[in-house]
């Protein structure tokens, strides 16, 4: 999934974008399954007029209960970049919310039993302004989203402190690429970019 590069800022680039986690489509696909499973059985068994009230009956289930669970699944885009967590819902009517990472106080993660096999979980971020709390459920890997939300407002704080020193961003670089955010060639881009820079 790419994020739109025209609603990046100049300098503004992307550590991380992703969906919810797939636990979230597990119902919906049940669904669809034995609704196929269902029409198949209904198209077989009965051989009279009455087969395409059935099958209507099913199509009108699936699109009430399953549907609308994929399509919010397949439009919720979460993006982390070096100065904001983006988050995108929506198909038809849109809704997106932005936090500058310098704004963020606090990030907490809670995951159940299941959820912790399954590697999601919620996120709780609390940050400065009207709203104070924003609560983010099916987050994939929500410890290692709530690490690298850490990092990205630490690197965001210095960059914005202007105490950034190359050494530092360097250092930063390779925490990030130790963790596995940034791959082999993201780090060498960013630091011949940082090098370039000097």
């Amino acid at each position: 999934m790419k994020y739109p590069a025209r609603l990046l800022s100049s300098e503004e680039e992307i550590a991380a974008a992703f969906r919810p986690h797939w636990k979230a489509i597990i119902l919906p696909t049940l669904i669809s399954i034995l609704s196929v499973a269902a029409f198949i059985v209904v198209a077989v068994s009965v051989d009279a007029p009455e087969v395409w009230y059935a099958v209507g009956g099913i199509l009108l289930l699936w699109l009430i209960i399953a549907l609308p669970q994929w399509i919010k699944w397949w439009f919720t885009h979460y993006v982390i970049t070096n100065e904001r967590l983006i988050v995108r819902r929506g198909f038809i009517a849109r809704q997106g919310k932005e936090i500058p990472l310098e704004v963020i106080n606090d990030v907490a993660f809670s995951q159940t039993v299941i959820e912790r096999v399954l590697r999601s979980g919620d996120l709780l971020i609390e940050s400065a302004g009207e709203q104070g709390q924003s609560r983010y459920s099916d987050i994939p890997d929500p410890e290692g989203v709530q690490s690298l939300i850490y990092q990205m407002r630490e690197a965001r704080t210095l960059n914005l402190q202007g105490k950034a020193t190359a050494v530092e961003q360097l250092e930063i670089l390779a925490k990030l690429h130790r963790d596995g955010v940034l791959t082999d060639e993201e780090l060498v881009e960013k630091k011949q970019k940082l090098l370039g820079d000097i």
